[in-house]
């Protein structure tokens, strides 16, 4: 049997947390996991434009990862013995490893680099120009996460270390695109 969507739940400006602790829709927990939620769906658009297999094959993979970094994010530092019981999905090293041999792949083997600011969509690629909008909103998701840090309600701190690995492989992936998107520049 399915369930609806609309649970109605939420209409008093509360939301469930994993384990079914309810806050306010305005925590810095619920904003940071919708950001990251933002990014995924950034991806879905640029997943549907991409011609490089190196970017498809990526975005897939980090679509994945985002959401177990979102349960992570969702679950209430008093509930995180349980996450982690019920064999809840956290950040550690195999993921952060995963993104540092990306970036390496990026810049050794598929030549590249940083050479100047880039300018989202000049290249003509509607892949590369979401991939830089996932950038700049990982960004985002980044100093929400510094602030649930500082708040000391990120228990994970590789949590932080991986989203800010994201957004620069992000900008290595956006260039790769456009130099394989066949569209001429702008």
């Amino acid at each position: 049997m399915s369930m609806s969507i609309s649970t109605k739940r939420g209409d008093e400006g509360q939301t469930d947390l994993m384990f079914g602790r309810r806050v306010s829709k305005s925590d810095l927990r619920v904003s940071t996991y919708g950001i990251l939620d933002e990014v995924n769906a950034i991806l879905g658009l640029a997943r549907v434009d991409a011609v490089e297999t190196l970017v498809l094959s990526s975005i897939a993979k980090i679509q994945k990862d985002l959401v177990l970094v979102m349960g992570e994010l969702a679950t209430h530092e008093e509930d995180w013995e349980t996450y982690r019981d019920k064999g809840g999905g956290l950040v550690g090293d195999a993921m952060l490893g995963e993104l540092d041999e990306l970036v390496r792949v990026l810049e050794k083997e598929r030549g590249i680099s940083f050479q100047r600011w880039a300018v989202p969509g000049a290249a003509g690629s509607r892949a590369g120009a979401a991939l830089d909008m996932a950038r700049t909103v990982v960004r985002h998701a980044e100093r929400a996460i510094v602030a649930l840090d500082e708040a000391g309600k990120l228990p994970n701190p590789l949590l932080l270390r991986w989203v800010n690995r994201l957004s620069d492989m992000f900008w290595l992936l956006a260039r790769l695109e456009e130099e394989h998107s066949g569209a001429p520049a702008q």
